[in-house]
Order: C-alpha cells, then structure tokens, then sequence
C-alpha cells in the first residue's frame, strides 16, 4: 500500500464516508503526537493521502517513518473489517 517516491513514503486510504476517514485521521494524530512524527496529509470526503518524511534527517525516508507507517496500516485494518 506504501510507495517510496521523491524522499517519501507515500499511501492513500479510502473509506465509507467522511465520518470514518476523519475517525481515522484522528486516531493517527494520536500516534504521530505520541512519536512527535507529523504526516503531511490531506483529506478529500472518503480519501486520505498520507506522506511521511523525517525533516531532521534531510527530509528523506527513514525507519521513523517506516515505523510510523507500519502503526498506521494497523489503524487502517480496523475500519476495513
């Protein structure tokens, strides 16, 4: 579901409606705040388009966002069932 593409890891997330894509988004703020690890992400009705990125190394793709991207695919699973 992720991508590496222009230093960033990169996935896009669909759901059932608004409501659940905005569930989702906040379960992540929860987990990014908790690792202090911030996605760039945009959200369009249904759609989430998450990038992630560690600025500290350089703005390239490390095992921070790797790990942030793993917690995040685990958040995904359980609106998907």
């Amino acid at each position: 579901m992720w991508t590496e593409e222009d230093n960033k890891l990169k996935a896009q997330f669909e759901f059932s409606d608004f409501i659940e894509a905005f569930a989702f988004m906040s379960s992540v703020a929860i987990l990014a705040e908790k690792d202090n690890h911030h996605p760039f992400w945009t959200n369009v009705y249904n759609k989430v388009n998450i990038e992630l990125c560690t600025h500290d190394a350089g703005n390239i793709v490390t095992d921070k966002d790797r790990k942030l991207a793993k917690a995040i695919d685990k958040v995904y699973l359980r609106y998907k069932k």
